[in-house]
């Protein structure tokens, strides 16, 4: 059943930013994008700090040593945005990040290969992320995939427009989209059998979870709500961001009892 969960989860993060591009205009896209970038990263704060590095620290490994984990784990997600192979893609042209004109079409032509290969190895560390969560405990499992699944969308979606101002038809642009999400199940499975049989480094492999979500939330996602708006929009990112937090409490405390 584990591994069913694992397949599912991973599975669920590509299906629906997939359904959700596919079945929304780009002007509606340009809209969820906004709004779930503050939603993912309420998610993604709220379950590393909240959920997951408690669990870390309620084992036996050394705080010191699990605190040292998780700097290398920032550290290395930082390289791996550094070599582009952990990219993020939320922006499209019109989202105030005052880019030139046809900025997503070079993006997307010269670079569009590697931003494909950087989401397939950031979708295949998520499957290993969750692989690991579940593999520690259900709930931890869950909540996991829950803010994988939360940050995954925008960026998936972020995604399918640069392809599309990049040219591609929706179908091809859906289909490249729907590939590289495949490889989060890729991660999972393989995550399933390699990391199994390694109990002891599940502490260390949460606090790199966290890592990661902490480094998407505040090198990525909370930059691009910095920007001067009226004092509606600046409530309604908090609003998300908060809605993001409350998410995870709910979920957490719900699994609990």
């Amino acid at each position: 059943m584990t591994l069913f969960y694992i397949v599912l989860a991973t599975f669920a993060g590509g299906l629906l930013s997939v359904v959700i591009a596919a079945t929304l205009t780009v002007n509606v896209l340009t809209r969820v994008v906004r709004d779930l970038v503050s939603l993912s990263a309420g998610v993604l704060l709220g379950t590393a700090l909240l959920n997951v590095l408690p669990e870390a620290f309620e084992s036996k490994a050394a705080p010191h040593s699990l605190f040292a984990t998780l700097l290398a784990g920032l550290m290395f997600f930082f390289l791996l945005e550094k070599a582009e192979l952990y990219r993020h893609q939320h922006h499209h042209e019109g989202d105030e990040h005052h880019h030139h004109h046809g900025f997503d079409r070079q993006q997307a032509g010269r670079g569009g290969w590697s931003v494909l290969m950087g989401d397939s190895i950031h979708n295949f560390c998520d499957g290993i992320i969750i692989a690991a969560a579940f593999l520690t405990d259900v709930q931890i499992g869950i909540v996991t995939s829950l803010a994988i699944v939360a940050h995954e969308i925008p960026q998936e979606v972020g995604d399918y427009i640069v392809l599309l101002n990049a040219g591609l038809g929706r179908r091809k642009a859906l289909l490249y989209n729907a590939a590289s999400g495949l490889a989060a199940v890729a991660g999972g499975v393989i995550g399933y059998f390699v990391v199994g049989p390694w109990q002891q480094l599940f502490p260390y492999l949460l606090v790199v979870a966290s890592s990661s979500f902490i480094y998407v939330a505040v090198a990525d996602l909370i930059p691009q709500l910095q920007h001067r708006l009226s004092w509606r929009d600046t409530a309604a990112q908090l609003a998300w961001l908060g809605g993001g937090l409350v998410i995870v409490v709910v979920a957490i405390s719900t699994l609990h009892h």
